[in-house]
């Protein structure tokens, strides 16, 4: 690994705020119903080139490499589906550590997928039995706490997994509607 690709690792992992996480699960406990409509723009610039926005974000990058067609300038989709998942985990994990008192040193949350991409977005093989997507993910974590045995980190990771929001888009079916506006 160069210089430039070296992963950043803070020496002290900075806190979450203790009131506003009992808060926001205050207001899930009393509204559990409750659904909020996510919402983001694609805007395809050239080649394989998207810009997307959120909220009044930036806009964020994703593409293609070289291998796929595209200028290697970014994430492709499936990388962004992955680097979301993992983030969705660590938000988890750090959230639950708040909740249970527990502090955390380290978190990386290392993720890997199989995906078949034979298909090539539906110009290549398309057999109709043909199954798409991420087949399976691997995710590895590294946690460290001053304050948690290695079972209480392991069932923190556990208990997170189960209620990520991005985890369980990868693993319950989600219809997804298409039409033209």
């Amino acid at each position: 690994m160069s210089e430039a690709q070296q992963i950043y690792v803070p020496s002290c992992l900075r806190p979450i705020d203790s009131d506003g996480l009992t808060k926001l699960g205050e207001a899930g406990k009393a509204d559990p119903n409750q659904i909020k409509t996510l919402k983001s723009k694609t805007v395809l610039e050239g080649q394989f080139k998207n810009l997307n926005y959120i909220r009044g974000l930036d806009p964020i990058i994703v593409d293609e490499p070289p291998g796929l067609l595209g200028e290697d300038t970014a994430p492709n989709p499936s990388e962004m589906a992955l680097l979301s998942l993992g983030s969705c985990l660590s938000v988890g994990i750090q959230a639950n550590a708040t909740a249970r008192g527990i502090t955390l040193t380290k978190l990386e949350v290392n993720l890997e997928a199989d995906i078949n991409i034979t298909a090539v977005w539906g110009t290549g093989d398309v057999d109709p039995e043909k199954v798409l997507g991420v087949r399976e993910v691997r995710a590895f974590y590294d946690v460290e706490s001053p304050d948690a045995t290695r079972e209480e980190l392991d069932d923190l990771v556990k208990h997170a997994t189960k209620w990520s929001p991005v985890a369980n888009t990868y693993i319950n079916p989600v219809p997804v509607k298409a039409e033209l506006m």
